[in-house]
């Protein structure tokens, strides 16, 4: 078998998503090759090489791959994936789009955040926002295509020594221009790999969050917020953890004024300790809280926040 391993990078570093993508391929067992691939991908592929099972290193690097668009990404994909028995994608924006389109052209069926690898061609995937989790079976002589949920899987040690191939880079796709990018600069630790988040929801004001922003960096913690918040523009869109945000599993995951819908659980149950705070005893949240204390959210932020 040959698994073909799609990267997410960002500046020349490897994201944990492409490292957790490694990790399920090589629980599949066979030959790993990681394909990084976009403006600077030679600057991440050292780092590449050192991951553990990682057989061969592809870097597709170049100008006109700056900002690659999704039908670019799966564009090169198919273009070095002949002989791949399976394609997983890190958890990424651009890959989570391109991996339906790789298998809408190789003419299988996509199989979205597979969580385990019970043998080459049966993975366990979450579906209706994560409350149900599901085992699911490919075809056999079909390549398996899937995104890999980035907490689902532990991270392999850097003792590889993997070869590094140039490969051609694909015309980029012509259908869009990209237009502008906006990025946000921060001190805290990415929500992503944080060991301890802080996360608000419609219980917080906007001096209750401002509050959460200063326990944050007396805890040393990042920050996440329900879709709610972030619609009513009281956080930013890069807080937002659940179904349609980020999904996270810190050690400790801490939420205030979270009522637990299923969808921002959908973003937070692979957490180890959750800590609740809310008003109502009867909110979802406290089904799923390690500790829970029933209290106004802000008050409880702020008390915390002094104590510390």
């Amino acid at each position: 078998m040959s698994i073909l391993v799609v990267a997410d990078f960002n500046e020349g570093s490897l994201k944990a998503s492409t490292r957790a993508a490694v990790a399920a391929a090589n629980q599949v067992g066979g030959e790993v090759r990681l394909l990084i691939a976009g403006k600077g991908a030679r600057a991440a592929a050292g780092a590449a090489s050192k991951l553990h099972g990682v057989a061969k290193v592809l870097v597709a690097d170049s100008d006109a791959l700056e900002h690659i668009a999704p039908e670019t990404v799966a564009e090169q994909v198919l273009a070095v994936s002949e002989g791949a028995s399976h394609i997983f994608f890190s958890y990424g924006f651009a890959n989570r789009a391109a991996m339906p389109r790789v298998a809408a052209k190789l003419g299988v069926q996509p199989l979205s955040e597979i969580t385990a690898v019970l043998d080459p061609l049966t993975f366990k995937r979450g579906i209706y926002a994560g409350g149900v989790i599901t085992t699911v079976k490919a075809p056999e002589g079909s390549p398996v295509v899937a995104t890999v949920r980035t907490t689902a899987f532990e991270l392999g040690p850097d003792d590889g020594a993997a070869a590094v191939e140039e490969v051609p880079a694909v015309v980029p796709f012509a259908g869009n221009a990209f237009r502008s990018v906006e990025i946000v600069k921060s001190d805290r630790p990415d929500l992503l790999t944080a060991k301890r988040v802080v996360a608000g929801g419609q219980g917080l004001d906007e001096e209750g969050f401002k509050a959460l922003e200063a326990l944050a960096d007396k805890l040393g913690a990042a920050i996440g917020a329900t879709r709610v918040v972030v619609d009513n523009g009281l956080c930013p869109n890069e807080w937002q953890v659940g179904q349609t945000g980020k999904v996270v599993a810190p050690d400790l995951y801490m939420a205030f004024g979270i009522s637990g819908a299923l969808q921002h659980l959908a973003g937070m149950m692979g957490s180890k300790v959750i800590v609740a705070v809310n008003k109502d005893p009867e909110a979802p949240i406290f089904d799923v809280a390690d500790y829970g204390l029933v209290g106004d959210a802000r008050e409880a932020v702020e008390a915390l926040e002094k104590a510390l």
